[in-house]
């Protein structure tokens, strides 16, 4: 596996990540043996920038993750998240909290959770639009002091608030949605990164798996499968997108790779300082995305991809319209 830096002067992790949230819920059934032998499995091909958050399960996905690395902290680069406040007698129920003491409240949660001495990149989940940005990454920065926590990192923040939380602390690592059907940083955001000096992490860069070709209806989303709410797999939107999946799977075909690791080397190629983080519970799939980082993508395929997937090309907002209120915050 390749590595890359986050960041101008961050820390060097594999070139790709692996996403651990589907392990524990949003996706269907979990198995916990599968997944736990999932992350075992990365280790061994290299990938050892695991991602979780607390508002996964909730909390059940730091628990696994903590039990999966049990015995090989020293192997690993891990990423948790805090802010996003899910009620407990309706986990579907969701709010914000970027307090500074609710920030550091939450660290010793996802610590113990994890059964880490120290976390090494910890991401303000979404932002808390009620509290300065400059008080929730303050806090952030009296981890790093602690030792609590190693790096800081954002996600989903916009240009102005990732602009305000540098001047507080180095910021190592935003956070965004981005894949060849969402690619709305580049407008802005990828540029405000490389300016700042901050790393890249695409989340979401099979575009939630539709960009692997692996799905042709809505039905063969299981039920509680979030896919089934989400817009851009709904009605025509769905009938629309299947239209660029078919370029996906074509240009694959003729590069000799599968339509995954093509959507994930087109990310690789956007830059040095990107390291997308595919999520993804079965070895099967894991070791289909390892295999992009040997994908090569010429100039005149890149161009080809580009011109079926511009800015705006997918049907559909990425999330349901309550849920996009809280992004680029």
């Amino acid at each position: 596996m390749q590595t890359r830096t986050l960041g101008r002067n961050g820390p060097t992790v594999s070139a790709l990540g692996l996403g651990c949230m589907g392990m524990s819920e949003f996706y269907g059934a979990r198995d916990e043996a599968e997944s736990i032998a999932t992350i075992h499995r990365a280790l061994e091909l290299g990938i050892t920038f695991l991602d979780t958050a607390d508002m996964y399960g909730p909390y059940t996905n730091e628990e696994l993750v903590g039990r999966a690395i049990k015995g090989r902290r020293r192997e690993l680069f891990i990423a948790t998240k805090f802010g996003i406040v899910r009620d407990p007698a309706n986990p579907a129920v969701r709010g914000l909290n970027g307090r500074p003491e609710y920030v550091k409240r939450s660290v010793e949660g996802s610590l113990r959770r994890l059964g880490v001495d120290v976390i090494d990149l910890y991401y303000q989940h979404r932002v808390d639009r009620d509290v300065p940005i400059e008080e929730t990454v303050g806090a952030m920065a009296d981890l790093v002091q602690a030792g609590h926590i190693r790096f800081i990192g954002l996600s989903e923040a916009s240009v102005a608030t990732l602009e305000r939380a540098c001047a507080v602390h180095p910021v190592t690592a935003l956070q965004t949605e981005y894949s060849l059907w969402t690619r709305d940083p580049e407008a802005e955001i990828l540029g405000a990164c490389r300016r700042l000096g901050v790393g890249f992490v695409p989340y979401s860069p099979l575009g939630r798996g539709f960009l692997t070709g692996a799905f042709s209806s809505p039905d063969d989303f299981a039920p509680g499968d979030y896919r089934r709410h989400s817009p851009r797999f709904q009605g025509e939107n769905f009938s629309k997108n299947l239209d660029l999946v078919a370029k996906v799977k074509e240009v694959a075909a003729r590069l000799g790779c599968t339509p995954s690791q093509l959507a994930l080397a087109w990310v690789l190629a956007q830059g040095d300082d990107l390291v997308p983080i595919p999520g993804t519970k079965r070895r099967t799939y894991l070791e289909d995305n390892a295999g992009a980082v040997r994908v090569t993508l010429d100039r005149a395929t890149l161009d080809e991809i580009d011109a079926t997937f511009p800015l705006g090309a997918a049907a559909g907002l990425r999330y349901p319209e309550a849920m996009m209120k809280s992004v680029n915050g």
